[in-house]
C-alpha cells in the first residue's frame, strides 16, 4: 500500500465535471411491470438504496445488461448508489445508470469509488433530482489511467474481503435459523408444554403522557417506534425514579416484547435505566425456575403469537399473550439449548465479535484506504 501512496506524490491531476467525464441514461426502458417476485424467477430488480434487490422478475424483455457493460446505479433523490456488473431490471423512475463517457481516460469504477469519498449535503426533506442540479457539477480528480486502475484493484481487493465475510455472514444466519428451529422442536414427552400465565404475569411500565416527555431529558423513553433502536423521547428523572419505585420495570434479563406494529420484536433488559411505552411493549415476569428468561427470548423469535387485528393494526392482547402454550423442557435441557444458540448469536450478531464485528472493521479499512487513495490536492489558481 505504501508504494502506491508513494507513486500518488507529484503526479499530474485534472479535475474535471463529473458530468463532462459521465454519462447517465434514465431507466424508462428497464422498469420492471409487476411485482410479483420470486426467488425462482431469473433477473433481479434492483434499487440503489439498502434493500438493493428487491426480488426476482421472469421478465425477459427491457432487461440493462450490465454484465457485458458494468454501471453505477444512482438514487436521484437519495444519492445511494451501487456498483452493479449484472443483468437487471430497475423498479423506481427515479434510478439513474451512469458510467464512463470514455474507460480509456477515465475508468467508471474509479468515477463509482471516487463518489463514495463524498459526504452527504442531503437537508431532511430535500426531495429534489440530485444528479443534474448538484453531482454532475462536482468536480473529480483525474489521474492517469494506471493510476486510476491500480488504486480500482486495491479496492476492488478490499471490497472481495468484505463480501465474502458478508456472505459467510449470511450461510451462517441460515445454519443458526436451522439449528434454532431444530432445537427448539420436541418430540412428544420431550417437554411439557405451558401456557405463559402458567410461568408468569404480564407486565406492562406505568403510562407515560405525551406531555411528560420531551426531546432531551434524563431517562430515555422507548415507544414502540423506537424499541430496540434510538429514543426520540424522554422523561424527567424523578418521574422515572417514582414510577420505577411504585409500579412494575423489568428485571436485568427479562425479555421485552413489541405488543403492537411489527409483533414478537424483542430485547433482553440490560438494566440500564430507561422507561417503556406501557401496553405496547410489555415482558413476562416469569419463574426461572421454570423458564430461563434466555429460553424464552430464543422461542419467541419462532413463537405464533396468535395475533389479534383491529383495523390496520395488528396488536397482542394480553390475554392472547398468557393463553399462548410453550414447550419447556426441563431447566438443564433449556441451559443446554441457550448455550449453543448463544455461540451461533455472537457469531452472526454481536458487534463486539464474530462476524459482523469482522464485517465492521474491514469495511472501516477499506473506507480509510478509499479516502487516502482519491485524497488528491487541488492545485492553487495561479500557481
Amino acid at each position: 500500500m505504501s508504494n502506491i501512496l508513494d507513486l500518488l506524490k507529484g503526479i499530474d491531476v485534472e479535475w474535471k465535471a463529473l458530468g463532462s467525464v459521465s454519462e447517465y441514461e434514465q431507466p424508462t426502458k428497464y422498469l420492471v411491470k409487476s411485482t410479483n417476485y420470486f426467488e425462482d424467477f431469473e433477473i433481479p430488480v434492483l434499487t440503489a438504496g439498502k434493500t438493493f434487490i428487491l426480488g426476482y422478475t421472469d421478465e425477459t424483455d427491457g432487461i440493462y445488461k450490465a454484465s457485458e457493460s458494468p454501471v453505477i446505479i444512482f438514487d436521484d433523490f437519495t444519492t445511494a448508489n451501487k456498483w452493479v456488473d449484472f443483468d437487471f431490471k430497475a423498479k423506481s423512475s427515479a434510478m439513474k445508470m451512469i458510467k464512463s463517457v470514455n474507460e480509456s481516460e477515465t475508468l467508471s469504477k474509479y468515477i463509482f469509488y471516487w463518489l463514495n469519498t463524498l459526504p452527504s449535503e442531503l437537508v431532511d426533506g430535500d426531495h429534489k433530482r440530485q444528479w443534474i442540479s448538484n453531482f454532475s457539477k462536482k468536480e473529480i480528480p483525474i489521474p492517469p489511467l494506471h493510476i486510476q486502475t491500480e488504486i480500482v484493484r486495491i479496492l476492488d481487493a478490499f471490497t472481495a474481503v468484505t463480501t465474502e465475510l458478508t456472505a459467510e455472514l449470511n450461510m451462517r444466519k441460515k445454519q443458526y435459523n436451522y439449528y434454532r428451529d431444530q432445537l427448539l422442536s420436541f418430540e412428544e414427552g420431550d417437554a411439557e408444554w405451558k401456557t405463559l400465565a402458567e410461568i408468569g404475569e404480564v407486565r406492562m411500565c406505568k403510562r407515560i403522557l405525551k406531555e411528560q416527555t420531551s426531546s432531551k431529558g434524563d431517562i430515555p423513553f422507548y415507544k414502540i417506534g423506537t424499541f430496540g433502536k434510538e429514543p426520540d423521547a424522554f422523561i424527567p428523572r424523578k418521574l422515572f425514579e417514582e414510577y420505577r419505585s411504585k409500579y412494575s420495570y423489568p428485571k436485568i434479563g427479562e425479555v421485552l416484547i413489541s405488543a403492537s406494529g411489527t409483533i414478537g420484536r424483542t430485547v433482553i433488559f440490560d438494566g440500564g435505566e430507561s422507561y417503556f411505552q406501557d401496553s405496547n411493549i410489555i415482558w413476562i415476569e416469569n419463574n426461572e425456575t421454570l423458564a430461563l428468561n434466555k429460553y424464552l427470548f430464543y422461542f419467541y423469535s419462532i413463537a405464533n403469537w396468535n395475533i389479534a387485528e383491529g383495523g390496520t393494526i395488528q396488536r397482542l392482547y394480553n390475554d392472547n399473550l398468557r393463553k399462548m402454550k410453550i414447550p419447556i423442557p426441563p431447566i438443564i435441557e433449556q441451559e443446554r439449548i441457550v448455550g449453543i444458540l448463544d455461540k451461533f448469536d455472537a457469531l452472526t450478531s454481536s458487534i463486539t465479535e464474530g462476524l459482523p464485528r469482522e464485517i465492521e472493521l474491514r469495511q472501516k479499512q477499506y473506507e480509510y484506504y478509499r479516502d487516502k487513495l482519491l485524497s488528491f490536492p487541488k492545485a492553487e489558481v495561479g500557481a
